[in-house]
C-alpha cells in the first residue's frame, strides 16, 4: 500500500488518517482525503494530507480505497467513484453492517474488499478492530490492513460470520463501558467527591483493570477473585452485581446489539 485514499474525514476517517501518519512507511503527499462537509476537510488538511471535495478526485491512482463515509451514502458514492478505482485496487470499508457480499454489489464481485469493524478509542490509539476480506484478497493483502489499523489500537482477523459479534463487543462496546463509567461517578459524587475527582477515579479504574486483563496470564475470574477477599468490602459489591444480574443483562445487550447488526447486513 503506497497511495491510499480516505473517502470521508469524520471521526473514525479522521482516525484513519492519523494512524497512517504515525507509520513511518507512508508519507503524507501519497495520502488523500475526500469529504463533502468542509469543516471534516479543514481538519484533514492541517494533517498535510492532500484534500479534495470530489471524492473521484482522490480515488484516481489509489492502490488502497477506504470508505469512512455514513452507511446510508454507499450507493451514492459507489455510483460516482466506482469507474475511477483503480481494478487490483484493495477497497477497505469501515461502513457498518455491509458485508463483502453487499459491496461486491456496489462495486463487482471481482474487487477485493475487505471489511473493518473499528471502534471510536482509535481517536486515542486505543482502538480494537475487527477485519476480514473477501475470497479477492490475498492473506498478506489482509495481513497489510491489519498493520495498518494496528497504526491505531490493536486489530484481529476473524470469519466474515463473527463480525456481527465484533460489533457487539467492541464496535459498540465502548458504550457499555461509559455507562459504567458514568455509574461509577454518579455513585462517587452521591458519596462526597467531585465530579471531578469521581471522573479520574472510575475511568483510571477501569483502564487499570483492563490493562491487567490484557497484560496478565491469569483468567479473568480470577483477576476478579483475587480482589475479592473474603468478608472484605469487594464481595459486598459483588454479591449485588450477582443478586440484580449484571452477566445476564450484559449477555442480553449484546444480543440485541449482535441482532441489530444482522438486520443491517441483509
Amino acid at each position: 500500500m503506497k497511495n491510499i485514499a480516505v473517502i470521508g474525514c469524520g471521526n473514525m476517517g479522521y482516525a484513519l488518517l492519523c494512524g497512517l501518519l504515525k507509520n513511518e512507511g507512508f508519507k503524507k503527499e501519497d495520502i488523500t482525503c475526500a469529504d463533502r462537509i468542509e469543516k471534516s476537510l479543514e481538519r484533514a488538511k492541517l494533517l498535510g494530507v492532500r484534500t479534495f471535495f470530489d471524492a473521484r478526485d482522490a480515488v484516481k491512482g489509489a492502490d488502497t480505497v477506504i470508505l469512512a463515509v455514513k452507511p446510508n451514502a454507499l450507493e451514492s458514492l459507489a455510483g460516482e467513484i466506482s469507474q475511477f478505482i483503480e481494478e487490483d485496487a484493495l477497497i477497505v470499508s469501515i461502513l457498518a453492517g455491509k458485508t463483502t457480499k453487499a459491496l461486491e454489489g456496489f462495486f463487482g464481485d471481482k474487487r477485493k474488499i475487505v471489511r473493518v469493524m473499528p471502534n471510536t478509542p482509535a481517536l486515542v490509539g486505543c482502538g480494537m478492530s475487527g477485519l476480514c476480506g473477501n475470497e479477492n484478497v490475498t492473506d498478506s493483502e489482509l495481513d497489510g490492513v491489519r498493520e495498518l489499523l494496528s497504526g491505531f489500537g490493536l486489530a484481529g482477523i476473524v470469519r466474515e460470520e463473527l463480525m456481527d459479534c465484533v460489533t457487539g463487543i467492541s464496535g459498540s462496546g465502548p458504550a457499555y463501558v461509559y455507562m459504567f463509567i458514568e455509574g461509577l461517578m454518579k455513585a462517587g459524587i452521591e458519596n462526597g467527591m467531585s465530579e471531578e475527582e469521581a471522573r479520574l477515579f472510575s475511568a483510571q479504574t477501569v483502564k487499570g483493570a483492563a490493562q491487567m486483563v490484557l497484560s496478565s496470564s491469569e483468567s479473568v475470574e480470577q483477576l476478579r477473585i483475587n480482589v475479592c477477599s473474603p468478608g472484605g468490602t469487594t464481595i459486598e459489591a459483588v454479591d449485588v452485581f450477582n443478586r440484580l444480574g449484571l452477566e445476564g443483562i450484559i449477555k442480553e445487550a449484546v444480543a440485541a446489539c449482535i441482532k441489530k447488526s444482522k438486520l443491517l447486513s441483509k
